[in-house]
């Protein structure tokens, strides 16, 4: 921490008029037990607030003057009348010209605090202006990644394209498997299926044609929170065919035949 700048910050000065928010002060709390030069600066500001209250109002004790002022800094409803001292001498001019200064710093504290609120208000506004452009620049950033990587799997020569058409659950339907053999991964253009409904997901099926035998390679999970569209697969298998079915979330044991959305063989050298 530097204490100087903290010191200066002017959070000690509402920090004794019991102007901070119940975190704040448990803030400033803390700090005076660690910091011995901030916990003595609590201590010259209250002395200062109590010769400013002295000299104000001779006849009343300081201390609950200045208790007095906090409650009342603080919002609170109930106050405890503030103890007046015997009177040693009648109150001169001078006095006068006291509560007058008392009145100003009480006047300027304030408009101290309403300032106070106010930079906290637009700092907090600037913080999240400046999280909502640091995620962009992140996403910007990621997407820009996905799509090197992307451009990169398709120009591999190890890849072969499979063309997986719209069957009688959707005929509309068109999706692209982007198989690499070497590396057993399959990439699944999906842009071009629906958005499933509520409660289903689309799993991936590698395909045996004879006799037909169908293993599930995954799922298309979080398909509406992925812009590109693009899943990547771990797929090991001999395929001969790529199916896309829509199952209940979680996915199925097997294909649900009539949920069938794309079908396509894979060519054959």
């Amino acid at each position: 921490m530097d204490i100087q700048e903290y010191i200066s910050s002017g959070i000690l000065e509402l920090y004794v008029y019991g102007a901070l928010t119940e975190p704040e002060s448990r803030e400033v709390t803390e700090a005076l037990k660690e910091y011995p030069e901030i916990r003595k600066e609590v201590e010259e500001i209250e002395k200062a607030l109590i010769s400013l209250s002295a000299a104000a109002a001779p006849s009343y004790d300081p201390e609950a003057l200045l208790a007095s002022i906090k409650r009342k800094m603080g919002g609170e409803k109930t106050e405890t009348p503030v103890k007046r001292l015997e009177p040693q001498e009648k109150t001169h001019w001078t006095a006068y010209i006291g509560w007058a200064a008392c009145l100003l710093a009480i006047v300027g504290l304030f408009f101290m605090i309403g300032d106070n609120n106010s930079l906290r208000e637009q700092l907090n506004s600037e913080q999240a202006r400046n999280a909502q452009m640091e995620q962009q620049i992140a996403d910007a950033r990621e997407n820009a990644d996905k799509a090197e990587e992307l451009l990169a799997v398709l120009r591999n020569k190890e890849i072969t394209r499979i063309s997986l058409e719209g069957q009688t659950a959707a005929p509309g339907a068109y999706a692209s498997v982007y198989w690499n053999k070497k590396e057993n991964k399959a990439y699944i253009d999906a842009k071009d299926l629906p958005e499933p409904p509520r409660g289903k997901v689309y799993q991936v099926w590698s395909l045996k044609l004879n006799p037909l035998t169908p293993t599930s390679i995954g799922l298309l999970d979080e398909f509406d929170q992925d812009d590109n569209k693009i899943f990547q697969l771990d797929n090991a298998n001999e395929s001969e065919a790529f199916g896309i079915t829509l199952e209940p979330e979680g996915g199925s044991d097997a294909p649900t035949m009539e949920q069938l959305y794309v079908l396509g063989a894979v060519a054959t050298p």
